[in-house]
């Protein structure tokens, strides 16, 4: 939640062509001190209705309960502090910063608490439930038979890792080579445009990172059974 919240209060120091001082952090650390206050008692009224019924309902219940006192908590402090932002004197300049911070910051925390905080509990939730599945899959893989399949699901599954972090570095404009990467590549994969090789070499990490897990795996697992005791026949 707190790196969320900091889009607010740094987009108000933009706009207001403010630099980032220490009263702005001051401002940043009652900012967040609210906003994970609100999320906190969101979440938990999700948790209690949770018990009882389905989490989307959970979800959109809680939400609606807890409109009124986010609202007010955003709107008392923001329309109590809003004044100051105009304020021209030079004692309110020091504190123009803090101000600026804790307007802007929970003017946008309003949005996070009420939109992102239930899209993560759901996000949570959703990969929570892909974890487990997965943990039971392992478990039920103990037959030769189930072998294949886990491979190819760890393998697809840190290959997409791989993709999807070669894929997040060229959009991020980070398609610059080492000069000594490139030149320890084969000739066709030196050849390719940086982008590509920055792709490639996330998919190849992906792989190899996936045959070193499994290959860890199987000598854990032969370990443990050669420390196991055998029961006698008697």
């Amino acid at each position: 939640v707190i790196p969320v919240g900091l889009v607010g209060a740094l987009w108000g120091l933009w706009w207001w062509d403010v630099p980032l001082s220490m009263f702005s952090v001051v401002g940043l650390v009652g900012m967040n001190g609210i906003i994970i206050n609100d999320s906190i008692v969101l979440v938990t009224a999700i948790d209690q209705r949770a018990r009882t019924r389905a989490l989307g309902h959970a979800i959109v219940d809680a939400v609606v309960e807890r409109f009124r006192p986010v609202l007010l908590t955003t709107l008392t402090t923001v329309l109590g502090l809003a004044p100051l932002l105009y304020e021209q004197s030079r004692q309110a300049q020091f504190l123009k910063p803090t101000i600026i911070t804790l307007v802007y910051g929970l003017g946008f925390g309003l949005l996070l608490v009420l939109v992102v905080v239930p899209a993560l509990v759901r996000i949570g939730r959703d990969i929570g439930a892909a974890i487990r599945a997965f943990r039971r899959a392992l478990r039920a893989g103990r037959r030769r038979r189930a072998l294949l399949p886990r491979i190819l699901l760890g393998l697809s599954g840190l290959l997409g890792i791989g993709l999807i972090g070669g894929l997040t570095l060229v959009m991020a404009g980070g398609s610059a080579v080492p000069a000594p990467l490139l030149a320890a590549l084969p000739s066709p994969l030196a050849a390719l445009p940086p982008p590509l090789v920055v792709l490639a070499l996330f998919t190849f990490a992906g792989l190899g990172g996936a045959a070193l897990f499994w290959l860890m795996l199987f000598v854990v697992r032969g370990v443990r059974a050669r420390s196991r005791p055998r029961r006698s026949a008697g």
